[in-house]
């Protein structure tokens, strides 16, 4: 049987369980047992407690927006080594990363050879417009248009296409990695067009401009679509050698070197065969 003592912590545990307080109900003892160890009046208390409650809370909203967005891996601007890539202007990338750009409706396009780190760029711009409260969804293009045809033939794409539109930031990985068919480059076409000063969008392409027409195979929807992306846009220049190649050739060398004996150039150790 419950002690007539212990009824009122029963019941508070219920009222906080009722209220969806898990912080306030996890953390209410020891902050209690600290705050009178401390001297800290009741107000200061609850303060502390609401903060807590507050910050895991903002925690578990940003979780959400992460497993919303479906990104294929999670990668901040912290891991990106911009010097790999020199033209990339790291100054712009560091000021897109506050997400200002969302808020404005303005878009991203990045531009390099495969290779080069646009996805992780794109993914750690995402990242970060998740932490500061947007919703983002993150897809490749082959994956989007398969998503419009499928959602087209089974009459859900007025469905989907507000999904699309509703999200604040969309990132459409790999543009002009495979040729659009004619309905795929219109729906494609459709998806940026209703996004058009209404949200933002993050492209990643290994194509310049020029080169678009032949992954949408018509000039007319070429003009277009870039006359919506570019007009508010922030165009990131990755030009330079594939990051994944550099690396891989980096680790032959390091493993040729250990072979025969040599030290690395990274620790200064002598391996011998």
């Amino acid at each position: 049987m419950t002690r007539t003592a212990d009824k009122p912590q029963v019941l508070l545990e219920h009222h906080l369980r009722v209220l969806k307080l898990p912080t306030f109900l996890a953390e209410y003892e020891k902050v209690a047992r600290e705050s009178a160890a401390d001297g800290i009046d009741h107000p200061r208390y609850l303060l502390r407690l609401a903060e807590l409650e507050l910050i895991e809370r903002e925690r578990r909203l940003v979780d959400r927006r992460i497993r919303a967005a479906r990104f294929p891996a999670t990668k901040s601007l912290d891991t990106f080594d911009f010097m790999s890539i020199p033209a990339l202007n790291k100054m712009l990338v560091l000021e897109l990363a506050r997400s200002e750009y969302v808020i404005r409706n303005e878009n991203v396009i990045a531009l390099g050879p495969s290779g080069t780190g646009k996805t992780h760029v794109a993914l750690g711009l995402g990242l970060a417009a998740c932490q500061k409260g947007f919703s983002v969804l993150f897809t490749s293009t082959a994956s989007l248009v398969n998503r419009l045809m499928e959602a087209r033939d089974g009459r859900q794409l007025s469905r989907l296409q507000a999904q699309l539109a509703s999200v604040k930031l969309l990132i459409v990985d790999e543009f002009g990695y495979v040729p659009l068919s004619p309905t795929g480059a219109e729906l494609l076409f459709e998806v940026f067009s209703q996004r058009y000063e209404r949200g933002s969008t993050i492209v990643t392409s290994n194509l310049p401009f020029e080169e678009w027409t032949g992954v949408l195979g018509s000039e007319r929807l070429t003009g277009a679509l870039l006359d919506r992306l570019t007009h508010h846009v922030h165009i990131l220049e990755m030009n330079g050698e594939s990051y994944r190649l550099k690396h891989a050739r980096n680790r032959r060398h390091k493993a040729a070197k250990a072979t025969a004996g040599q030290s690395d150039p990274d620790t200064g150790e002598i391996t011998s065969p």
